[in-house]
């Protein structure tokens, strides 16, 4: 597998016994990282946050034995593939019982990601008070903790702000994965130690797949199960300016028409229970439409996705994580935008001018917009060079803080 261009083996997150040099164990908490989400972008923070403090961690001689604190039920699995324990958060471990809090104890710092975009009040009282009680219950407990690279608010109204801005002021560090968090952070908790990085998806390991050999431009497009939904039922929660399933069914009948292009439909959420978020049932629908296309297996998890989209020519998505796992693979990436997470990201962070907008333009731009940047990927590829460049730089300084921080925690054992 390769993080970033680094070339790592399957066993990353396995515990080091000995390899000829006197490993500390250290253990870090992982609070809103899951690895059984039906999102592989959820997945691929989880995996990529793991890949990134175990690097940090074994470049200061420490082994990292990992806690995830996941969403779930009693019976969910408790632990990983590679053994370390998985303690599930719900009304029982947190509210009922000392599970939660006898774990906390075990904890020498916590690296908590809220999900990647979930430390806000858009998505009402309930979500935000279980990210906030878990993150206050961590401080509580003095276990150091860093709100690691993720979209900050937005914050509009109390309690929500001063709830927000009183863990913040209270963490260790406070992460922001683009400039409108940043900001976010700055704006109603000024005194909390704040950091620009990029989101760690960027360095989930993979393996590189070579490009195809026949000629054809192989385009991967990765239709959104959720945004699909809304428009065929006449719901457009996200306010885009133009019909979604017409737009995507536009761009997939100028692909197919086009014989030097062969599309692969890209699935990056699948969970067969909520039908109207997944993206299977929706490539299942569009293979039957356009049988020229390749509909490929659903991917057992995320850096498999990334490994096969680094093999693309380009990819045309409006999952986030598919477009990072194209971008941090050097493939030319059409980010369908659908909220200001992609703006703050490709566009203010990156520099990125080839994502379609979530405002301000019509539905025949939208189709022109896209149809016109299929044979513009040498600029897309060039804008990400430079792109990844920045990302790697921003990541560093992750890496750096968490070094601070793992080595401090390490202190205070004395």
């Amino acid at each position: 597998m390769a993080v970033g261009r680094r070339n790592r083996k399957a066993s990353l997150f396995m515990p080091v016994e000995n390899a000829g040099r006197a490993y500390q164990d250290i253990t870090i908490g992982l609070l809103w990282h899951t690895l059984d989400s039906g999102n592989q972008g959820v997945n691929a923070l989880t995996v990529s946050n793991m890949a990134i403090a175990t690097a940090a961690a074994r470049d200061l001689g420490l082994n990292p034995r990992f806690i995830l604190f996941a969403p779930g039920r009693a019976g969910d699995a408790a632990t990983t593939p590679d053994g370390h324990r998985i303690v599930r958060i719900n009304r029982a471990t947190v509210l009922t019982s000392t599970a939660y809090w006898k774990a906390l104890g075990e904890l020498d710092c916590m690296l908590d990601i809220s999900a990647g975009d979930s430390y806000a009040e858009i998505y009402g009282g309930k979500r935000f008070f279980w990210m906030w009680l878990t993150k206050r219950l961590a401080l509580q407990r003095r276990i150091p903790t860093v709100l690691s690279p993720q979209t900050i608010g937005p914050f509009h109204s109390q309690p929500y702000i001063r709830l927000a801005a009183g863990v913040m002021n209270d963490a260790e560090l406070t992460v922001a994965r683009d400039p409108m968090s940043l900001a976010a952070i700055k704006a109603i908790a000024p005194q909390a130690k704040a950091l620009l990085a990029a989101d760690v998806a960027f360095r989930l390991p993979y393996t590189p797949r070579p490009r195809a050999t026949d000629g054809k431009i192989h385009v991967g497009v990765n239709v959104s199960g959720l945004l699909w939904h809304q428009s065929l039922s006449g719901g457009n929660a996200y306010r885009l300016p133009y019909d979604y399933a017409t737009v995507m069914r536009a761009l997939l009948d100028a692909l197919v028409a086009r014989p030097d292009i062969q599309v692969h439909l890209i699935t990056h959420v699948v969970d067969r229970s909520l039908p109207h978020d997944s993206d299977g049932v929706i490539a299942d629908e569009l293979a039957r439409n356009y049988p020229g296309a390749i509909r490929l297996a659903d991917f057992a998890g995320p850096s498999e996705a990334k490994s096969y989209i680094s093999g693309l020519d380009l990819l045309i998505a409006a999952r986030m994580h598919a477009c990072i796992a194209a971008f941090s693979s050097g493939v030319p990436v059409l980010p369908v935008a659908y909220s200001r997470k992609f703006i703050g990201l490709f566009g203010e962070l990156l520099g990125y001018t080839h994502t379609l907008p979530h405002t301000g333009i019509s539905q025949p731009d939208a189709i022109r917009f896209l149809l016109d940047r299929i044979d513009q990927r040498p600029a897309m590829a060039a804008e990400i060079a430079a792109g990844n460049a920045r990302v790697a730089a921003l990541l560093d300084g992750y890496v750096a803080a968490l070094q601070r921080i793992f080595t401090a925690a390490i202190g205070r054992r004395a």
